[in-house]
């Protein structure tokens, strides 16, 4: 059986990364919805970060619990918005 290429978003977040990035999307899921944990949370939030004038490397991904099918379809209907194209709808 042949290894399968690594997708970005499927490793874990650089080890560098890691600590600031969790202690980051604690604070923001704080101040987005106080109190509120699991499905309770009213605002869903996804952190990317990556190397400014690299075109290789790693985006590191957290969110605050959001879907990632639902991350993957608001992600693609942004990049539709970036490019210019009207306003969809989705599921996200």
């Amino acid at each position: 059986m042949t290894e399968q290429p690594e997708r970005l978003g499927d490793a874990p977040i650089d080890p560098e990364y890691r600590r600031l990035m969790n202690t980051i999307m604690s604070v923001l899921d704080e101040a987005f919805n106080p109190g509120l944990r699991g499905k309770d949370r009213k605002v869903g939030l996804l952190l990317l970060v990556f190397p400014f004038g690299e075109h290789e490397g790693r985006c590191n991904y957290i969110s605050n619990g959001a879907d990632r099918k639902d991350v993957t379809v608001m992600l693609k209907e942004q990049v539709k918005r970036f490019e210019g194209q009207p306003e969809m709808k989705g599921t996200a």
